[in-house]
């Protein structure tokens, strides 16, 4: 697939249904060890809860078409629809995010195998392991870091 060209930009709206929408698009492709609880738990509260409390910056083309959430110089999450997975958006977001807002660290779900290999593919590794999410849930989370 060709790369997608866009700007990335900081989203100022409170309006977070568009990136819900990319969210959905992007769980429901990649993460099918999500228990259909914790996914309706998150699709809740990444709009209510954690979005309002991070960075957020967004890939626009014609329309927004990725997004990611930063914490200082954490990586919260990174997010692309579907339908543009492997047309670069992500890697343009991420590499934003490094070069930019000075990132160099993620928690990855070890269950999403695609998004692993791609932080590895950005020169991430794995400095650490727990074998639960933040949440006590039983998802397997690994930091990744990058020098």
């Amino acid at each position: 697939m060709a790369e997608l060209r866009g700007l990335i930009e900081r989203y100022e709206s409170n309006d977070y249904q568009v990136l819900v929408d990319i969210w959905e698009s992007a769980v429901k492709a990649t993460h099918d060890f999500l228990a259909e609880e914790d996914f309706l738990f998150f699709k809740d509260a990444i709009p209510n809860e954690y979005l309002p409390q991070l960075e957020v910056y967004v890939f626009r083309a014609e329309a927004i078409l990725g997004f990611m959430a930063v914490n200082e110089q954490h990586l919260e999450m990174l997010f692309v629809h579907d339908a543009v997975r492997g047309c670069g958006v992500g890697k343009q977001l991420l590499g934003y995010a490094v070069e930019m807002l000075g990132v160099n660290s993620v928690d990855v779900n070890e269950q999403n195998e695609q998004a692993v290999a791609f932080y590895q593919k950005q020169g991430f590794k794995v400095a650490s392991r727990t074998e639960k999410d933040s949440l006590g849930k039983d998802y397997p989370v690994l930091l990744l870091v990058i020098d």
